[in-house]
């Protein structure tokens, strides 16, 4: 229990040795479970120049053709590991007589290399101030002045970087949905504990308000709609939550009020790191692709896949959230060189084929796409930038393999790209989409071509 408060808790002292130690033994240990994941489902060697890059996209890339699940689950299980870091860099800078906040740098790409090695070799440093992180046990009832101005500047904080993030800079990325809630709920923890310490719990609410607070503002600004808040919200908490923890047992330490400019720095960091996303313009390339077993041959799938007649409507509930589901298809033309146009809810597919091998496989691009949805809000209509290019298909395709008896299988496959990050999350939602949308569409050439086979 003691190594488990020591290297997850917020108030122990980390000593230079004790960081070095655990830093490294921790560091080989996740490289090696990550290294035998990547072994075992693709075969590849995960290089230590990839594995340390900052830029996660070529990790993901190094790692290719690993299932998306893949990075997901390496993902899922670094966060353990981050937190580790981030607190004990925190501790560790409080123990070498710096501000405490010096030890949220652990968490910039390509800084934190920098973060770690200056703060593996300070020695211990306390300019004889007192170091109390036990002061956490003294809690006292809520400040209901502190707990405003918190809440405040976390809304105005949150409102501050989607202004800048998505009107000025285009940019839908992790300084916005990770960034912004982690430094909003450090804080909200700090300034809401710095006079009087409160309990964990009373911090954790305090930053979920400020973090819901701005939700609703974005809605009533016109600047989102309800579904895509609901989608970013899980993430946005999560962290904000943490964050609130450490800017708490910031708070608490006797040696916090010096760090009033470092606390300053990171909220300023956060457009420096949006700026610097903006530079990084490549996309990967997802590929979904959804099957179904026809009970008909290939002449009479590949027939409807053709003449592609009208879906039935999808329920109500489908049709209330606004996201995009398709209604119809025609084609024009014949062969390579024909236009192919899927008409969604919200507008048409411009699909130029690109292969024609009748019985066996149709594929196209994608010239032209409508918008994936239409935002849930007060207002009758509103817009947001990343209804407009953030989520692109490049190109699909059909593919029909014959079964023994008669039958059919029917591949549907789409691939894309989305320029929201974390992507990881957000492929996440996206996949699942794009494979409701084709099994919506492969379930319907299935009824159509078992129909007209069996009369």
């Amino acid at each position: 229990m003691a190594i488990l408060r020591l290297l997850f808790g917020l108030h122990a002292p980390i000593n230079q040795k004790t960081y070095v130690v655990a830093g490294l033994l921790l560091a080989a240990l996740k490289f090696g479970i990550d290294w035998l994941v990547v072994y075992l489902t693709t075969g590849k060697a995960w290089t230590l120049a990839a594995y340390l890059s900052p830029v996660l996209f070529m990790r993901s890339e190094a790692i290719r053709p690993a299932p998306e699940w893949v990075l997901w689950a390496l993902v899922m299980y670094a966060l353990p590991f981050a937190w580790i870091g981030l607190t004990m860099s925190v501790r560790r800078a409080a123990d070498a007589g710096l501000t405490p906040w010096a030890g949220i740098l652990f968490l910039i790409p390509g800084v934190n290399w920098l973060v770690i090695l200056v703060l593996s070799l300070m020695p211990t440093r306390r300019n004889g101030e007192p170091f109390d992180w036990d002061a956490a046990s003294k809690t006292s009832p809520v400040d209901l002045k502190s707990a405003i101005l918190g809440i405040s500047l976390g809304v105005f904080l949150v409102l501050g970087m989607v202004a800048l993030s998505v009107f000025v800079l285009g940019n839908y990325g992790w300084s916005l949905f990770i960034g912004t809630p982690l430094v909003v709920g450090m804080l909200v923890g700090f300034l809401t504990n710095r006079e009087n310490p409160r309990s964990k719990m009373s911090t954790i609410t305090t930053s979920s308000i400020s973090i819901s607070i701005a939700g609703l503002a974005t809605l009533l600004f016109a600047i989102e709609g309800i579904i895509c808040i609901l989608m970013a919200m899980p993430p946005a908490m999560i962290v904000a939550m943490a964050g609130s923890l450490v800017g708490r047992a910031i708070a608490i330490s006797n040696i916090s009020r010096k760090g009033n400019a470092a606390m300053t720095a990171v909220m300023f960091s956060l457009p420096i790191l949006g700026g610097a996303e903006t530079l990084d313009k490549e996309s990967p390339l997802y590929e979904v692709a959804t099957t179904v077993e026809i009970d008909a041959p290939p002449s009479e799938v590949w027939h409807q896949v053709i003449h592609f007649s009208e879906l039935p409507p999808p329920p109500k509930w489908v049709q209330s959230t606004g996201i995009a589901y398709p209604i119809r298809a025609r084609l024009e033309g014949e062969g390579v060189g024909a236009v192919r146009h899927c008409e969604f809810s919200t507008g048409a597919f411009v699909e130029p084929i690109t292969h024609w091998e009748e019985g066996v496989r149709l594929a196209f691009d994608v010239a032209s796409q409508p918008r994936p949805m239409d935002e849930w809000s007060p207002y009758n209509h509103i817009h947001p930038p990343h209804l407009d290019g953030y989520l692109r298909s490049k190109r699909g395709e059909f593919r029909l393999i014959e079964l023994p008896g008669g039958r059919t299988r029917l591949e549907g496959s789409t691939w894309y790209e989305v320029d929201i990050s974390p992507r990881v999350y957000w492929s996440v939602i996206t996949d699942s989409l794009i494979h409701r949308i084709h099994l919506r569409v492969l379930e319907h050439v299935k009824s159509e071509a078992e129909k007209a086979h069996k009369s």
